[in-house]
């Protein structure tokens, strides 16, 4: 079930219980996949993460990169072997078409695969990641002399990628960019301007680096309408596709940083000698466009980023808690030859590992989800259908991104916390887990920009309808749960949330046509965690439903018509024990965390604009 990453068994049950994925498999464009070729798959890259990119984990934080003599960024040596072998096994392209090289592997197929790698060691994924994103962007846009000329060797590794949003003075402010383009005679265009916390950057692990630049031709107008893009390559490419001289990209600096720090995220200076040449990627102006087909990949990469760091976290926390022999129950605390106890039997101590098992599998149904959303968009029959899905990715998005990140710094604390002392030592790798993850809140658009975008963008996408859907899905679950036995009650505290939640989003609603519209941009953060929290609520309670039908027929099947029998089932069928977890965190995560967002609800409705009105010199 457990690999000490990831928990194979729970993304089985969500892949093929829960959102029955099997069923893409029925047409186009996944008939060439079947169930067993989906956990081959999935077993392959399970493989790749524990044998391969695992063992670059502790190494390549230790080394980290740095920039040599000669301008060039070095990465981890133990990079190297390890990015040659995934690239071969066709994991960079995964989800590309097999036109251009890929596998054509649906989304969510992928989303689980994902899991394993960014688990084992996101910091290494990085270079792939972009590469792909990158070479998708010219997939859609460019032209086919660019795809003959870039697309392919990206797809394959041979080259790198990035993305350079980013500069000294615009970073969430992206319209407020100095980048500039300058047309040539040829068409092409003279770029000259600094990009910073470029992640991959630079790296030794390719032979060249297409770098998608956003830069502001001269003379066209201020802020992200006058956007354009450019491919900006390291190292020029020649006609007959043979490398030429290096395009003036010339490497500032390499960031120390907290975490990921076999990643390498770099200060590029494009232009500084006037010979940075760039080819115009799209239409001119409509670079930012462009860029968000990029951008919103990436943000649900960095909820898998919160996935992968989270669950390695809980997994490493459960077994060290199982083998840590520590005091003695607090029930024999009056027995002078009580022994000690595994940690796990204190109550304390399983409080905080089922707190962390039921989010790590609430996030991880909400990512999941919303790679499915992609898949049944293309598999879907109907304009309603498509858009319906195409909605649900929309507005989970910024949730997946920001809710995954926040609530997995939370579960990597708990494991240190479950550690103790040394947890907090890197004799351990839980320390780790938490330098690395924190990164997640920040790159791809700060979590309060996420939650900007989710108040100000997608509540009123599709003229609502995103919303409402999402809506009816949370009130199906509510309603098939009310029917099972044992669930009833956790159902009602599911639709007690669920209708705070939806009473707020329409006061907010109101708010933004009133002259209190600063209270929905004043708490856009609290209002995202809420819209998480009832989502993990759904997932998993949708969950548990299923999990109980199953125990259910198991029960009868094997005779267990008593108590006693069932929990002794508990202990000796691996299936039992699974369902019976699944039961438990909905029914914890019901009783504990859903109770408190009515709550949290009415607080934002009393419009309270404290931050607001405070004296900037009172902080």
């Amino acid at each position: 079930m457990s690999n000490g990453l990831v928990n194979t068994r729970d993304q089985q049950f969500l892949l093929f219980e829960q959102f029955k994925i099997d069923g893409l498999f029925e047409r186009e464009p996944y008939s060439d996949f079947s169930k067993d070729i989906a956990l081959m798959m999935m077993s392959e890259a399970e493989k790749m993460a524990v044998n391969v990119i695992l063992p670059t984990y502790a190494e390549g934080d230790r080394e980290g990169c740095h920039l040599d003599k000669t301008g060039q960024v070095r990465v981890p040596k133990c990079f190297h072997d390890a990015f040659k072998k995934f690239c071969e096994g066709g994991w960079l392209a995964a989800v590309r078409s097999p036109e251009v090289g890929g596998q054509g592997m649906p989304v969510s197929l992928y989303t689980a695969c994902s899991e394993f790698f960014g688990a084992a060691n996101f910091a290494f994924l990085m270079y792939s990641g972009l590469t792909s994103g990158a070479a998708h962007l010219i997939e859609l846009y460019g032209t086919e002399e660019m795809k003959n000329k870039y697309m392919y060797r990206m797809y394959s590794g041979e080259w790198g990628g990035t993305m350079c949003l980013t500069e000294p003075g615009a970073g969430s402010d992206v319209g407020a960019l100095k980048t500039t383009a300058k047309r040539l005679p040829d068409g092409k265009f003279l770029i000259t301007g600094t990009k910073c916390f470029i992640s991959s950057g630079d790296q030794d692990l390719t032979t060249n680096i297409i770098h998608p630049v956003l830069a502001r031709i001269e003379g066209d107008p201020p802020g992200t309408a006058g956007i354009s893009i450019f491919i900006v390559p390291k190292i020029r490419v020649n006609d007959d596709g043979t490398l030429g001289e290096p395009n003036d990209v010339k490497v500032g600096n390499v960031e120390h940083k907290m975490g990921i720090k076999g990643s390498a995220t770099c200060t590029l200076i494009f232009g500084e000698d006037g010979k940075c040449v760039g080819e115009l990627l799209g239409k001119e102006r409509e670079g930012m466009r462009i860029m968000f087909n990029m951008m919103n990949e990436a943000r649900l990469e960095v909820g898998m980023q919160a996935l992968g760091h989270a669950s390695a976290a809980y997994e490493h926390a459960v077994q060290y808690a199982k083998e840590r022999i520590q005091s003695t129950p607090v029930w024999e605390m009056k027995n002078p030859d009580a022994k000690a106890v595994p940690i796990i039997m204190h109550p304390d101590v399983r409080r905080d590992l089922l707190w962390m098992k039921a989010m790590v599998e609430g996030i991880r149904a909400i990512n999941f989800f919303a790679a499915y959303a992609l898949d049944m968009a293309k598999f879907a029959q109907t304009p309603e259908d498509r858009a319906k899905y195409l909605g649900f990715a929309e507005l989970m998005t910024p949730i997946c991104k920001a809710y995954s990140s926040d609530m997995a710094c939370l579960v990597t604390s708990k494991a240190i916390d479950v550690y103790g002392g040394y947890g907090y030592c890197q004799e351990y790798p839980v320390e780790q887990y938490m330098r690395d993850v924190k990164i997640a809140c920040i790159y791809e658009g700060t979590n309060g920009i996420q939650a900007l975008d989710l108040v100000g963008r997608k509540l009123g996408q599709n003229q609502g309808k995103n919303v409402m859907n999402m809506a009816a899905e949370v009130q199906n679950t509510i309603n098939r749960a009310k029917a099972v036995a044992g669930l009833k009650q956790y159902a009602a505290k599911l639709e007690e949330a669920y209708f705070a939640f939806v009473d707020l989003t329409m006061t907010f609603a109101s708010l933004g046509k009133s002259s209190s519209f600063l209270i929905p941009i004043l708490n856009a953060s609290p209002y995202l965690e809420l819209f998480g929290d009832v989502l993990v609520g759904h997932f998993l309670l949708w969950g548990a439903e299923i999990a109980q039908k199953r125990l259910e027929e198991i029960f009868e099947a094997k005779g267990a018509d008593t108590i006693g029998k069932r929990r002794a089932l508990v202990h000796e069928d691996p299936e039992v024990a699974y369902y019976e977890g699944k039961v438990a965190a909905a029914k914890f995560f019901a009783a504990e965390v859903l109770p408190t967002v009515k709550a949290r609800c009415e607080v934002i409705k009393q419009g309270e604009k404290i931050p607001i009105e405070m004296a900037i010199e009172s902080f």
